[in-house]
């Protein structure tokens, strides 16, 4: 296993405009995610919204894609090339982490039906089945309870993918590809609970009272995302280790 790994992020989404003076930044998100296990992470990011040009995937050590408020199946000048960029990185093995929109877009690039739920907003901290233990997630306990934030859902998941995570409201939460050099949740392991209350209060008006008061109270659920960062560090090392 590498000493340091460098983590690519796929910057696809901004933090809601009316949370942005009180939040980081997506991509800072996810370097304090990486940072937070302890394991060696070196960080860069492609700011793709701001028009930053996609790269040589192959040429990569680490692949993590950020959430987003797009749908994949929007029309999106930048999409196409980002299905592409993950159809290569999946051909030349690069360690790849998706999340939320991230999982969502390469369940979709990789021959997965992904579309707006009828169950409506996913809000607040949603406990998880764990219902494949890979490596990595061997010491993982029965359920997670992670914070969600989403609509959309990956509907059928792409044949090369194993459904790691599922829950009644998402059936296929975390997906785990045949290869063993990609891995993906819907759920938002990067975020620390204020950002999800935070984006909570900015769904009323949007989302039923009911679901808003419900996501408000699964916050005195204990987070099992310090756990969850630490399965996705080690498949990160072990992946490239692997390559």
């Amino acid at each position: 296993m590498r000493a340091t790994m460098k983590i690519t992020t796929i910057e696809v989404g901004r933090v809601p405009q009316p949370l942005e003076q009180d939040y980081s930044p997506y991509r800072e998100m996810f370097q304090t995610m990486f940072s937070s296990t302890g394991m060696a992470f070196e960080h860069d990011a492609i700011d793709v919204l701001g028009g930053q040009p996609l790269p040589d995937p192959s040429t990569l050590e680490g692949i993590a894609i950020t959430g987003s408020s797009a749908g994949v199946y929007e029309d999106h000048d930048w999409l196409p090339p980002l299905r592409e960029f993950i159809r290569k990185a999946y051909a030349a093995r690069t360690p790849m982490l998706g999340i939320c929109f991230g999982h969502q877009v390469m369940a979709d690039a990789l021959g997965g039906d992904v579309r707006k739920s009828e169950k409506g907003w996913g809000l607040g901290r949603h406990q998880y089945q764990v219902v494949a233990r890979p490596d990595f997630m061997a010491s993982a306990p029965e359920t997670l309870s992670v914070v969600c934030s989403h609509q959309d859902q990956v509907i059928t998941p792409p044949s090369e993918a194993e459904v790691v995570l599922a829950s009644d409201f998402a059936p296929h939460a975390g997906l785990f590809y045949r290869t063993g050099q990609a891995l993906s949740f819907q759920p938002h392991p990067e975020f620390d609970d204020s950002y999800g209350r935070a984006l909570v209060e900015l769904r009323r008006g949007r989302a039923t009272d009911d679901v808003i008061e419900s996501a408000l109270a699964s916050f005195s659920t204990g987070s099992d995302s310090p756990k969850l960062r630490d399965y996705i560090a080690q498949f990160m090392h072990q992946a490239a280790a692997r390559r």
